[in-house]
């Protein structure tokens, strides 16, 4: 290393030369790297759905789910296999172990897909499999509503969809609150009895008139001619036109038996915003796109057709995800420039001006170098990347302070710039080194964190090792060689330097101020240190008992002020989708009212599990997501969502769950909980869960998948009685589908569509109830026959959805807590009374969701903080070649956690499991680095003969500066996040716990806390335990010599 800085100062102008281009390289890289907000995490899941019209929950699990879970669950690396199925519909959620290939699973689902489409039914639709993907999550809703109407709304949006998806960063824009169009043949029974046509020759007819012949070509030797019999239907009129029975020389056609129109589907579900009719467009980014250049090219473009559309249509931006990392930029930026203001203002105070522009050069330098190398890994510019830059300003100087504290100490006895900043960085490089490898050393492991939480977690280490390392190369490189440049002698032998001169060869006795207060207090404690020592540790120990019985618990992320809540209302009953529309409305109007709820998006369905997946309850019948004011304007989200509980309470008939914004790799709902067992003792064991939630309390929101009440009407067809009079089972099904939905018998393509039109054969609108069912009559060899004559309606309780995991049955029961309440601490309560008490039956309790998550990341953390220490104790005993000295910078990691406690059981915080844990790991690195200095100093002055004490006193006194700076520094540079405090310098504003500086507070005060109690061990107890160390050495060296003689 040495060799590389002399080389680095006899070339110094070539090394000017390159800090240049890194900092204009980094200021482009900064410019042009891709932004977004959350990390591209690689979701192990993949899903597979299954559509077919009118099937029951349990033919569905039979004849779908099963085939498709038997097929797929001999892939490899699949963790968990889950299958939901409902009416009309099934569904498969595979689950791969952490850090799956992607692609390869994507094609090895895709392939037994394929191979268990044999085994499904004719009639379900083609199985989809998609990727969960964060990149597919919308980063920007495009909201059209106003009194218009519904063609003009879904025709404005499809021309603003083709536009938008032409964006280059675009992947797509996914409309939401259209219908499908179709083709409606309504029939009436009498004229068909009339005409004596039945149905069959009418689904005949269409199917066989609506086909794509390619009649070949004829070759007559003459020539060749090709031939074509065009057949296929392109547009209403050749449906209206169609024969459907010749009587002599007449011809009755589809318009005599039927009135077609053209259509949309029946309603399913209703979308507003703030009360008005609305179509929505969910625009997703591709993958390493700029997040906010592509939100501003669909901005212009919504922008452009809004002169073309009618005034009455409104277009709302919903949910920008833009705004979030301009945030988190601005951010990012006030951070770095308030931590370089406060640590040039500590380091003039305490070095003068030169040094400390010298020192604040590092922080740009290593920060630009670090963006660059980032960018070029192909990293975007995230929240997590954002964090761990602003986390790295305060020990970017660190290296930086010593070598120029150094250097300015050597220029005060008369050495010159250029051989002062030589020997600084010469003499402090292996110093340096080590202390920022072991910092880098207990990151590493954090390289290899799996999960989600892992995906989401892995680029804090890897930022913060490129910056550090590039933080490295400032200190003993590019500062050194711009010192010998810049610096210039100081002649001035001030008090200061009387100081320096003191600690370096004169009487310790003579210092004053500050340092001799701190030498006199040491030289006392090096009479005692044993006692020190365990005083000290006696207060560690207390501190970890005081923590255990007043701390404030643990978490397993931190929480955040929301931007958003949804309001989820659910209902019971066999309502039409529009009276649960009715209902909705009523909570939409009475939320509207609330002044500091910017917009209201509301939508009605028919069948949640179709619309939102999991994480909506199987009673809901919609959501409202708010969107609030900014948090400037208006109270906590926490208090307007409880004045909003207090509002809705009293809307007859339902009951509304409302969850705020969830930020990071958590859950829906924090508490998940898996109810397995035999299929007849679920339901029960479900009742008696939440009977012991309900009496432990603590719990909100909570809901399970039992089957709702409700009846569904079972026809059931004798066959012999329908044989004899020629009709069949498919016979009386499609006369119920003539009532019910509708009877598909074929589908076309018009010129201005972009997808095929089913046509559908169905009753007319009033002959579509319970009543035409009872009255149904089918075609016979006999003429019409009442389906009463084979058929018997059996009304029946409603099966509702069925699930399973891992080819099991399981009811899920989820839920929040109470506002105030810890999630980790409800669990733990509600897991110790299932172990006192067993739910009856053969019933088992499995802790899912956040519970499982946080488990997984404290048994990583725990395993990772082990190896880091093992990491590091490699390093130190490289460096000092000896174990005592290697365990004592050890030990001041384990001591200085007292501090982290001490410091969340005064501000009553809880213990962050990720957050914590991580800033844990991330102490251990930086509390290690004043150790080795100070030692390496103390080595120094030994290795030159100096007897032990003074050594000792001498080493104290010199290090003092460099120890207070580095520490000082690096809690400065956090002080903003601590204190939630967001300072804009250029802008003359101050912010106090905004919602983006709540998302670090707690890992940054785990280290701020930490180190600070670190400091004072550095200080007081290292020197000590040298002390120690030293006289029990020569204790045993007694012991030794006397126990030799003695043999002898």
């Amino acid at each position: 290393m040495r060799a590389l800085i002399d080389a680095a100062f006899s070339r110094s102008r070539s090394v000017s030369f390159v800090l240049l281009l890194i900092v204009a390289m980094g200021v482009v890289a900064y410019q042009d790297i891709p932004k977004e907000a959350e990390p591209d995490v690689n979701i192990p899941i993949i899903y597979v759905s299954m559509a077919y019209e009118g099937i029951s929950p349990e033919d569905a699990e039979r004849l779908l789910v099963r085939p498709m879970e038997r097929e797929l669950s001999t892939i490899e690396g699949l963790n968990e296999i889950k299958g939901t199925s409902t009416e009309g519909f099934a569904s498969v959620l595979l689950e791969f172990d952490a850090g799956f290939d992607a692609d390869r699973a994507l094609d090895d689902v895709r392939e037994g897909v394929d191979i268990a489409r044999s085994e499904l039914p004719q009639g379900v639709e083609e199985p989809r499999v998609n990727e969960v993907n964060v990149a597919l999550f919308p980063v920007l809703t495009v909201a059209l509503s106003g009194p218009v109407p519904e063609r003009a709304l879904i025709d404005a949006a499809e021309q603003l969809q083709d536009r938008i998806e032409a964006v280059p960063g675009v992947l797509e824009a996914d409309i939401g609150g259209n219908r499908e169009e179709l083709l409606e043949v309504a029939v009436d029974d009498r004229v068909m009895q009339t005409y004596d046509v039945s149905y069959a020759d009418l689904f005949n007819l269409v199917d066989r008139n609506n086909r794509l012949i390619a009649a070949g070509a004829l070759d007559t030797g003459a020539g060749r001619l090709s031939v074509k019999v065009p057949g296929v239907i392109e547009s209403m009129d050749d449906v209206l036109n169609l024969p459907v029975k010749v009587a002599d020389d007449r011809v009755v056609t589809f318009s005599d038996v039927a009135e077609v129109r053209r259509t949309f589907k029946d309603p399913d579900e209703f979308a507003r915003i703030n009360g008005e009719p609305a179509v929505t467009l969910e625009v997703s980014k591709r993958v390493g796109a700029n997040i906010i250049q592509v939100n501003d090219q669909v901005r212009r473009i919504v922008g452009g057709m809004q002169q073309q559309w009618p005034a009455s249509l409104e277009v709302t931006y919903l949910q920008d995800r833009s705004e979030d990392i301009r945030t988190m930029l601005r951010d990012l930026q006030n951070n770095v420039m308030t931590a370089v203001v406060l640590v040039m203002i500590v380091v003039v105070a305490a070095m003068g001006w030169r040094p400390a522009l010298l020192v604040g050069l590092a922080i740009p330098g290593a920060f630009l170098a670090g963006i660059l190398v980032v960018h070029a890994l192909g990293y975007t510019m995230n929240i997590v990347v954002l964090f761990s830059l602003i986390l790295v300003v305060g020990m970017l100087v660190d290296a930086a302070i010593v070598v120029v504290e150094l250097a300015e100490r050597r220029m005060t006895e008369g050495w010159s710039p250029r051989d002062a900043y030589r020997y600084g960085a010469r003499r402090m490089s292996w110093p340096i080194i080590a202390a920022t490898v072991t910092t880098l050393a207990v990151f590493v492991p954090l390289l290899f964190w799996g999960g989600i939480v892992g995906q989401f977690m892995k680029y804090l280490p890897i930022t913060v090792i490129i910056t550090l390392a590039a933080s490295l190369a400032m200190a003993l490189i590019f500062i050194p060689v711009l010192g010998g440049w810049l610096a210039r002698p100081q002649q001035a032998q001030g008090a200061h330097q009387r100081r320096v001169t003191i600690a370096e060869s004169g009487d310790l006795n003579q210092l004053d101020g500050f340092s001799g207060r701190y030498i006199r207090l040491l030289r006392g404690a090096l009479q005692m240190p044993g006692t020190v020592f365990v005083l000290l540790l006696a207060f560690v120990v207390a501190t970890y008992i005081a923590y255990s019985r007043l701390g404030a618990g643990v978490e397993f992320f931190p929480s955040t002020e929301p931007d958003y809540a949804r309001i989820q209302i659910q209902a019971r009953g066999d309502m039409s989708v529009h009276e649960k529309d009715a209902l909705v409305r009523e909570v939409e109007t009475r939320v509207m009212a609330f002044d500091e709820v910017d917009f209201a998006y509301a939508r009605t369905f028919a069948d949640p599990t179709r619309t939102g997946g999991q994480s909506l309850a199987r009673d809901a019948i919609g959501v409202v997501q708010l969107e609030f004011v900014d948090w400037s304007q208006r109270r906590p989200a926490a208090s307007i969502i409880r004045d909003i509980r207090a509002a809705v309470a009293d809307v007859p008939g339902v009951r509304v769950q409302i969850t705020e914004q969830q930020e990071g790799p958590g859950q829906a709902k924090p508490v998940e909980l898996q109810v397995t067992g035999l299929p007849d003792q679920l339901p029960a064991g479900v009742a008696q869960l939440r009977e012991r939630m309900a009496s432990l309390g603590g719990f909100a929101d909570v809901e399970d998948n039992r089957p709702l009440p409700g009846i569904e009407w079972a026809l059931q067809v004798d066959r012999e009685k329908a044989a004899r009079y020629g009709a069949d089972v498919q016979l009386v099904g499609n006369a119920v589908q003539l009532v019910t939905n509708g009877v598909l018998i074929a589908d076309y393509r018009p010129d201005d569509a972009d997808d095929e039109l089913d046509i559908r054969v169905r009753y007319p609108v009033a002959e579509r109830n319970l009543d035409s069912l009872g009255e149904l009559r089918v075609p016979t060899r006999f003429g019409q026959v009442p389906v009463s004559n084979f058929v018997d309606f059996q009304p029946a309780p409603r099966t509702g959805t069925l699930e399973r995991i891992n080819g099991q049955r399981v009811l899920t029961v989820n839920a929040d807590v109470e506002s105030g309440r810890l999630v980790d601490e409800r669990v733990q309560a509600l897991r110790r009374s299932l172990a006192d008490e067993p739910l009856a039956g053969d019933v088992q309790v499995l802790f899912k969701g956040e519970d499982e998550d946080q488990r997984e990341a404290q048994a990583f953390l725990s395993r990772a903080f082990v190896v880091a220490i093992a990491l590091m104790a490699i390093i130190l005993v490289t460096q000092f070649n000896s174990l005592y000295q290697t365990l004592l910078v050890l030990s001041a990691i384990v001591l200085s956690t007292a501090g982290v406690l001490l410091g969340l059981m005064l501000t009553q915080r809880p213990f962050g499991i990720v957050m914590g844990g991580v800033g844990m790991i991330a102490l251990a690195g930086i509390v290690v680095n004043n150790n080795i200095v100070l030692i390496d100093t103390y080595n120094g002055l030994r290795g030159e003969g100096m007897p032990v004490q003074e050594a000792i006193l001498r080493t104290a006194a010199q290090r003092l500066r460099p120890v207070l700076l580095t520490s000082v520094t690096t809690v400065l540079g956090l002080m903003p996040m601590v204190l939630k405090l967001n300072v804009d310098l250029l802008g003359r504003s101050i912010e106090f716990n905004a919602p983006s500086t709540q998302w670090w507070a707690q890992l940054s005060a785990t280290i701020a806390g930490g180190l600070s109690f670190a400091t004072v061990l550095t200080l007081l107890l290292t020197p000590c335990l040298l002390m120690l160390g030293h006289r029990v050495s020569q204790r045993l060296g007694g012991w030794r010599q006397r126990w030799q003689s003695a043999g002898a």
